[in-house]
């Protein structure tokens, strides 16, 4: 292939239609049917989330209720906006198609239909339950072949097979095998297949948040973002790709689709950044590679992290809280990559409009930063006087005070021009001047705040604040352009609130339509975490990937990165999220905890959902690279390499989080050593971002190259180095540990080193860190965490542990023993290993000025 033939040829919007909404476009009735029943989708999600069925005591429906509902939409909108081969009929709907989702539906439905009669006998289903529960999900499985492909189709039917051949497997992956009744009972009339976790999710919240960025991108959020982008960094050397780092940033807030997020900025920065100098190929990668990541970017990442609030058990607010640290630096990251290419090529920024010396931006900068640091804490304060002196009357007034501010940013918008999308391949560009393009689109940052502020000072529920920042958003899209209207003068109001109406439809239409493909992964995704409560193939499957192993931790969760990227090159994220935590995140645990590493759950599932991200962009499968290179009208693969290697940055992430969880913000001790971490892991990435470019200051040698990474992994691991001097713990045992345990301040962990046989008959030893709650003496300790325990004189010997309590999840068992409990050493701190690694860094920068000095005229 050519760089210039068959990318060339690609139809962008077509591709984006194919792969998110469905490709086909039939005439103007079953168009709007399919409107209509998109419309009544989004309304119904609209209507679980909100508060209205407990205040109104009508059409209330349980949590598999509403699964089943989810999933009947899905399935029916599938098979009708998706054809089921390339050469399938797209102007018209077939009566097969009519056939398959009609059935699809009333099976997918069939748990919300007949619920009361299928919950009066569980666990003896009739004829006609498991033959439902047959055609159901083999029509499942068809829609989600049209939805994402063959792969995931492929992956779901290996482990149904799986359920009927257990018996005639190999010794190490036999079990009893599933009668047809039980299995499909098992997978399509309870909760524990399908309508699982990973739907309820889905049904719960994830589809508020993808129909809260389609709202946003509806009422002009998006053009916004792109152009604000431009206008504050167009002009710094290489620019456009700098600005397609950042609005692709903010518009990860809107789009949970890398490949629409691609095309969404990509149409307008690629040709930019080719014009300035960066090659098709670089092009390319620079948006893949900012787009591919707006998925881990708080406060709406992919929807593969909702997932993670009920598999980690954990707030929403706290994945976001972990999340944070690891997503800014990986942007900071890229848009270092970026200044380096524009470095080495000698590129130069755009033109700006007015000229402004390099004292007045930075006095600019730090005044608009500063007034948005006093105006938080404003409205913080004044929020908070407000609802605790107004009583019932707070959320009234503060309704107000939102109105009001609406109201006031409306106003500043309409004394600015409107944001038309410039032609990127314009013979003459100019940037937007930034203090009109700012000004323009504030009233779309009330939504985000509102949501932000519901998830974090309220603590709503995630779906709670999703459908309160979404009807916000509802309200702007309808009130936005007649408000604009009036305080310009103009008198044309009716015709301005219908087209926001318009917008409000398409809007709730292309939600709905965006979340086909989440709805059905995730259920698909279902059948495997059925096969896996079914057969017990979990416990295999930690077994096989310890043997490969060798029970060596680093080899395994390179074992795991690996297979992320080639379920991926089949799977969305979200469903590779589901299939490679569900199987391995409790293996990395589990041998974690063997090696004497604790690793926390968090760090485990983010691990599996960054390479599941990678997949995106991975040749020869990455569709978001695909995408780009059709608008960069280069070579796909060669596109995909490079984003490749620009996406290193968060390939070693997750190594980095699990041997160092404080880049997780995980057991920092205060403000300081906050900054402190904050400082040196963006430090550690941006060198980083410099030895794999070859280029510091100038082009770099190969010694000075080592020398970087020597100082990139010393920052981001000092204790790797610090543990080679000094051991980090010392272990008490005997009688001396009912006093560590009693004295442990109130509300902390301690690590402890378990030993026995567990039910299988295995020698087990490992590490737990086990919470303690209040305190109180060493028995009422353990037994707040779940565990009674006395002094054998071997230990403390587990004489029970209760039911689903924190110490059965970390794997204690009746009769072990706790051997050991691990103190802190008294050794100087790890980060005095930063000292020499900034010395080093200081060296090479020593080194690479002189050279510089040299080289210029």
């Amino acid at each position: 292939m050519t760089s210039s033939s068959k990318p060339a040829d690609i139809d962008i919007n077509q591709l984006v239609q194919d792969n998110d909404a469905g490709g086909r476009s039939p005439g103007p009735v079953v168009k709007r049917l399919l409107l209509v029943v998109a419309l009544c989708w989004s309304l119904f999600q609209l209507w679980i989330a909100s508060p209205l069925p407990f205040s109104l005591g009508i059409f209330m429906f349980n949590d598999t209720e509403s699964r089943a509902v989810h999933l009947a939409f899905a399935v029916f909108l599938g098979f009708m906006a998706y054809p089921a081969t390339k050469n399938s009929p797209r102007h018209h709907v077939p009566l097969l198609d009519w056939a398959l989702a009609l059935v699809g539906a009333f099976c997918a439905g069939y748990l919300f239909i007949f619920y009361r009669e299928i919950a009066s006998r569980p666990g003896q289903p009739t004829t006609f339950d498991v033959w439902t529960a047959v055609v159901g999900i083999v029509l499942l499985l068809e829609t989600t072949r049209r939805v994402l492909g063959l792969p995931m189709v492929i992956v779901a039917l290996v482990f149904l097979a799986y359920t009927f051949a257990g018996p005639h497997m190999p010794d190490m992956l036999a079990h009893r095998g599933a009668s047809l009744d039980r299995a499909m009972t098992h997978q399509w009339l309870t909760t524990e297949g399908v309508y699982g976790v990973a739907l309820g999710v889905s049904s719960g919240f994830i589809f508020l948040f993808v129909l809260f960025g389609s709202l946003l991108d509806k009422a002009g959020a998006g053009n916004y973002f792109i152009k604000s982008a431009f206008a504050l960094l167009g002009h710094m050397r290489g620019g456009p790709a700098k600005a397609a780092v950042v609005a692709s940033a903010a518009t990860g807030i809107i789009s949970g689709s890398s490949i629409a997020n691609v095309v969404t900025t990509g149409t307008f920065t690629i040709p930019l950044m080719k014009r300035v100098g960066y090659r098709g190929d670089q092009a390319g990668a620079v948006e893949v590679s900012s787009s591919v990541n707006g998925q881990i970017m708080p406060p709406v990442m992919g929807a593969a992290a909702f997932l993670m609030v009920e598999y980690v058990g954990i707030p929403y607010i706290e994945v976001m809280k972990h999340a944070f640290l690891p997503a800014i630096i990986s942007y900071i990251a890229l848009f270092y990559i970026v200044h380096l290419e524009a470095l080495k090529a000698g590129m130069q920024g755009l033109p700006r409009r007015t000229v402004s010396t390099g004292s007045q931006r930075l006095l600019s900068f730090a005044m608009t930063v500063s007034g948005f640091i006093v105006l938080s804490g404003i409205t913080y304060a004044v929020i908070t006087a407000i609802k605790s002196m107004a009583g019932a009357a707070a959320l009234p007034l503060i309704g107000a005070l939102l109105l009001s501010a609406y109201v006031a940013l409306l106003w500043i918008s309409a004394r600015q021009p409107d944001l038309p999308l410039d032609d990127p391949n314009a013979p003459v560009f100019e940037l937007p001047e930034t203090g009109p393009t700012v000004r323009s689109g504030l009233h779309y940052l009330l939504a985000v705040v509102v949501l932000i502020w519901c998830l974090m000072v309220e603590q709503l529920s995630p779906a709670l604040s999703a459908f309160w920042a979404t009807m916000f958003m509802v309200f702007i899209i309808l009130t936005q352009k007649p408000i604009i209207g009036l305080l310009r003068g103009q008198a044309a109001v009716g015709a301005d609130f219908l087209a926001g109406c318009k917008d409000l439809i398409d809007g709730l239409e292309t939600g709905a339509r965006n979340m086909i493909g989440i709805g059905v992964a995730t259920a698909a995704a279902g059948i495997i975490v059925g096969t896996v409560s079914l057969t017990g193939v979990g416990l295999v499957m930690t077994e096989i990937v310890e043997l490969l192993s060798g029970g060596n931790l680093m080899l395994m969760l390179v074992l795991v990165a690996v297979i992320s990227l080639i379920l991926g090159m089949g799977l969305p994220t979200t469903a590779n999220y589901i299939v490679v935590s569900t199987l391995m995140a409790p293996v990395v645990v589990e041998l974690g905890a063997q090696s004497g590493l604790i690793v926390p759950l968090i760090a485990v599932h983010l691990f599996v959902f960054y390479f599941g991200l990678m997949a995106d962009v991975t040749p020869p499968v990455g569709l978001a690279s695909f995408a780009a290179a059709a608008i960069a009208r280069h070579d796909p693969i060669q596109t995909g390499v490079t984003a490749f290697f620009y996406s290193m940055r968060t390939a070693i992430l997750p190594f980095l989080f699990i041997f160092n969880t404080q880049l997780l913000l995980i057991g920092l001790s205060g403000p300081l050593h906050l900054i402190l971490t904050v400082v040196t892991a963006v430090t550690a990435m941006l060198v980083f971002a410099a030895a794999t470019q070859g280029y510091f200051l100038v082009r770099s040698r190969w010694y000075e190259t080592v020398g970087m990474l020597l100082v990139c992994f010393t920052l981001f691991r000092p204790g790797f180095w610090m543990d080679m001097v000094a051991a980090p713990f010392q272990n008490v045992k005997g009688e001396a540990m009912a006093q560590v345990i009693a004295e442990a301040p109130a509300g902390t962990s301690k690590r402890m080193w378990i030993e026995g046989l567990n039910l299988n008959g295995d020698e087990v030893r490992k590490g737990v860190l086990l919470p303690l709650g209040a305190a109180g003496d060493m028995k009422q300790r353990l037994q707040s965490a779940g565990v009674t325990v006395m002094n054998d004189g071997q230990g403390l010997l587990v004489a029970a542990v209760r039911f689903g309590s924190t110490a059965e999840k970390l794997g204690l068992e009746q009769g072990f023993h706790i051997t050991s409990v691990e103190m802190p050493a008294d050794r100087p701190a790890k980060e005095w290993w930063f000292v020499p690694a900034l010395a080093l860094l200081g060296l090479i920068v020593w080194a690479q000025r002189r050279r510089l000095k040299l080289q210029a005229p």
